[in-house]
């Protein structure tokens, strides 16, 4: 895909929002909120809508595919797929036949993306061991890689059951579930991308989103040792829009800061200023956070220097209203999403 092609997608989480009372919304009610968001955002042209999972009590998904189910039903054109599937935790076999039936469901929309996740609960949660954090996915990603080719599969590893000329259904109806790996910081993980041939989504969630320049180069390099075509390299960035950034920053900020602080405390972060948002916020940082004019620039600049195929926005932030949400993802797609698009065309 030629870069002033660039797709731009949006990414939630499903966080606990706060309702008009300034109470948490119950997690039901934020799972239809999230379906609603989808409804937008395909209604406004957007690409692409990604659902993450966790197993927390400030996240209301932990079953993307279902959610992207329902989505699918009140959707026409919007691709959808999940942000990330926590493949470590999961069954290989399973993840392809929710996915591949949500392509059929979707008439041939659905994606997955493939990640470790920045989240540990779904290992005790599911049984799996954290020391085997790396065989886990290794094994995984390898076996999954096997099951995109829709044949007999033959597999064996140390995380699973061995399969011996083993078919799985449903099949896609292209052959082909579209399929990405997520990578935060890895380059190991970058190159285990290219070995399988799957598109590379960049998980940017701060420091300076041009710092990622070497791992695109790193991918592309891998892709020509591993004899793989040329594949898409997409990027997942947290952002708000408003129409000042002062409005977009002041109606982020006490929210992000909470999410941030509240899982700082289990990770050992110190607190977050708002000198150091303000930073995180601002021309070089990775929080795309502005009116549609500054926004549109920012992505424009990482798409230039990391030759982007797709632009994720990850637009749920922690306890973030709603309708905040709602507006933002409106000025995402009739204001960032084409200044981007006319950006990259003059080059």
């Amino acid at each position: 895909m030629a870069i002033e092609n660039i797709e731009l997608g949006l990414d939630t989480f499903g966080d606990i929002t706060l309702g008009a009372d300034g109470a948490p919304k119950p997690a039901a009610q934020v799972i239809r909120d999230v379906v609603e968001q989808a409804i937008l955002a395909d209604k406004l042209g957007l690409d692409y809508f990604g659902v993450g999972e966790h197993h927390r009590d400030d996240f209301a998904i932990s079953a993307p595919d279902m959610v992207l189910a329902a989505i699918a039903g009140q959707t026409g054109r919007i691709r959808l797929g999940s942000a990330v599937t926590v493949l470590s935790s999961d069954d290989p076999i399973r993840v392809f036949q929710r996915f591949s039936t949500l392509d059929a469901v979707s008439n041939g929309r659905a994606e997955v993306i493939l990640g470790r996740g920045s989240f540990t609960e779904s290992f005790p949660l599911f049984g799996f061991d954290l020391a085997n954090y790396e065989e886990l996915f290794e094994e995984k990603l390898e076996l999954f890689s096997e099951l995109r080719k829709e044949g007999p599969v033959t597999w064996s590893g140390n995380t699973r059951p061995p399969l011996t000329d083993q078919m799985v259904y449903p099949h896609t109806a292209s052959g082909n579930l579209s399929s990405w790996v997520a990578v935060g910081g890895s380059p190991q993980s970058v190159v285990r991308a290219a070995h399988y041939g799957m598109p590379l989504m960049l998980a940017i969630i701060g420091g300076e989103p041009l710092q990622f320049a070497p791992f695109a180069e790193l991918y592309h390099r891998a892709l020509k040792e591993f004899g793989q075509p040329e594949l898409p390299i997409g990027v997942h960035s947290p952002g708000h829009l408003a129409e000042t950034d002062q409005q977009a920053k002041d109606e982020l900020w006490p929210h992000y800061a909470a999410m941030h602080n509240r899982i700082g405390r289990d990770r050992g972060w110190p607190a977050l200023s708002r000198e150091e948002f303000d930073v995180t916020a601002g021309p070089r940082g990775a929080l795309m956070v502005g009116s549609p004019e500054t926004v549109a620039t920012k992505i424009t600049t990482v798409a230039k220097a990391l030759g982007l195929s797709r632009f994720d926005l990850k637009f749920s932030h922690g306890t973030l209203p709603h309708e905040s949400m709602m507006k933002s993802i409106e000025l995402y797609a009739t204001e960032v999403a084409p200044r981007v698009r006319e950006n990259l065309r003059k080059g």
